[in-house]
């Protein structure tokens, strides 16, 4: 059997798997988009300097996974010194999407086993499973048989990452809860539209990361490889602060920038570009312009 033929046999038998439902997981999402709905429709009785501040706390948030988890220890597409290590790591946890040793091994493993029942929100499944179904139910067998394989010794040599993952929950309640609520009262706002606010902001950055896993493997063009699912999507760039050049970092996934355009629509390439000028990210990895033309002439659509 070519491998072709495996990779459909193994989506056949994950579609045709009977999965178990998560039924806390899908009342709390429920709730939390119930919750973040509503608050839409009352956003204009909250105070300006608070839907800043939640403005303000999503870019934090996503920059903790995109130059975080994502592009610094999930590919180690660059390098940054200690305080910066320290600064993203505190910026996961207000994302609260896994510890960084825990979200950078299932993206190692959806990279290398992408689009079969490995991956951990195979698109092959539909929409709504690779956009938020593959949190509501047991994970597929395969996710964790063939995740133990992934090499994980760069994350547990580092100390920032070891001590996130240690007080990950304390950290999570303190920067994802208590700080991002605690804030707007200083200016007078009340705990209830804080609270909203809080929730609001957490519930737009996790379907922002999830547009990546779904959007963008399923709606695009493909101009460095028409053979994969992953796109190129210019919403869900804007949306992910840069993650939407999705065909391109699948075929070039150690490139800090995670697109040929630099910071084009690409807010997490401006950061850590910025981080570069005062000496806190060095070893940016980039492809040559050669070797980008060359993979579009051969795979290209």
């Amino acid at each position: 059997m070519n491998k072709m033929a495996e990779v459909s046999s193994d989506v056949k038998k994950g579609s045709d798997r009977k999965m178990k439902i998560v039924w806390r997981n899908v009342i709390l999402m429920f709730a939390l988009h119930g919750v973040s709905l509503f608050t839409l429709t009352i956003l204009h009785q909250m105070l300006t300097l608070t839907i800043a501040w939640g403005l303000l706390c999503f870019v934090i948030s996503a920059l903790g996974i995109t130059a975080g988890a994502h592009r610094l220890w999930a590919h180690k597409s660059y390098k940054a010194k200690l305080p910066l290590r320290i600064l993203l790591a505190l910026f996961n946890s207000m994302a609260f999407q896994n510890s960084i040793l825990n979200w950078a091994r299932e993206h190692r493993t959806h990279h290398k086993f992408s689009e079969t029942d490995a991956d951990p929100h195979n698109s092959n499944r539909g929409f709504f499973f690779s956009h938020i179904g593959w949190l509501l139910v047991r994970k597929h067998p395969d996710v964790a048989r063939k995740g133990k394989g992934i090499d994980l010794s760069d994350l547990h040599d580092d100390s920032v990452v070891m001590f996130q993952n240690r007080y990950y929950l304390l950290s999570v309640l303190l920067l994802c809860f208590v700080v991002p609520i605690a804030v707007p009262m200083y200016w007078g706002e009340t705990f209830l539209m804080s609270y909203l606010m809080c929730l609001l902001r957490y519930c737009l950055v996790l379907n922002c990361t999830w547009m990546v896993n779904s959007v963008a493997h399923m709606w695009g063009y493909r101009p460095y490889d028409k053979n994969i699912n992953p796109a190129e999507n210019m919403v869900v760039a804007f949306l992910a602060t840069g993650e939407g050049y999705h065909n391109y970092h699948h075929v070039f996934p150690y490139d800090y920038s995670t697109s040929e355009y630099g910071i084009k629509l690409n807010l997490t390439t401006t950061f850590i570009d910025t981080m570069a000028l005062i000496g806190l990210a060095t070893h940016r990895r980039k492809v040559s312009p050669e070797i980008i033309q060359a993979r579009k002439k051969r795979t290209g659509q």
